[in-house]
């Protein structure tokens, strides 16, 4: 008897802790280019629905500070171009045939979850790319993590109950991974993935990348 194990999902894991001091340092003013623009943001909001009294002490929860695009920072040129080299590695050992192709940036971002708790991401994708990932630079047992969600429809749909949500097999529905500073991840950007609930226990910071592979005719307009 033979099984075979078609249709798999990669998903690669690197560590790269020797740059995540120096990542945090440059990432700290697109952080703080934020801040304050969020908060007025999610403020004007909640003060259309929550009397001051209820908003009193909660100025920040819930909220994650998200940066604008990152990728021309010059401080991160290593991190993009490692990423860049490491995604098109990533498409190739699959079995793609990127001969007429070229990998960039479609949007990279650093963000980070509020100390005062509640910063989560529900299960989504990301549109027309081909590789995304996170490079974690602030995190700890006790900070949110990545949850990736079975992409097969069709196993969705006819899912049965598994044994033990806490062992990786053929039945699982989500898989997380407890992240590491200065650990990196790549993975196919149909696979949906969320951040569950952050109680803001500890700092959790990370860089989120999406890659998208052109058609090099496209680039020289042929």
């Amino acid at each position: 008897m033979v099984i075979e194990n078609l249709f798999e999902t990669p998903i690669l894991i690197i560590e790269k802790p020797e740059w995540a001091d120096k990542i945090i340092k440059v990432t700290d003013k697109h952080i703080n280019e934020c801040k304050s623009t969020t908060i007025s943001e999610v403020m004007e909001y909640r003060n259309k629905i929550y009397t001051e009294d209820e908003l009193k002490n909660k100025k920040e929860f819930g909220v994650s500070y998200h940066s604008k695009s990152i990728e021309n920072d010059i401080g991160l040129n290593e991190l993009t171009t490692f990423i860049k080299k490491t995604s098109y590695n990533f498409l190739d050992n699959q079995g793609f045939d990127l001969k007429d192709y070229s990998l960039f940036f479609t949007e990279m971002w650093v963000q980070e979850f509020a100390k005062a708790g509640g910063g989560y991401h529900d299960t989504h994708f990301h549109y027309d790319n081909h590789v995304s990932g996170f490079y974690f630079l602030k995190c700890s047992p006790k900070t949110s993590c990545p949850v990736f969600q079975d992409p097969r429809n069709g196993a969705l749909m006819a899912r049965l109950p598994e044994k033990n949500k806490e062992v990786k097999s053929y039945a699982s529905e989500q898989i997380n991974i407890k992240p590491k500073k200065g650990m990196m991840i790549f993975f196919p950007s149909y696979l949906g993935h969320q951040f569950p609930l952050d109680l803001g226990v500890d700092d959790f910071r990370f860089i989120h990348f999406n890659l998208q592979a052109v058609r090099k005719s496209i680039l020289n307009n042929d």
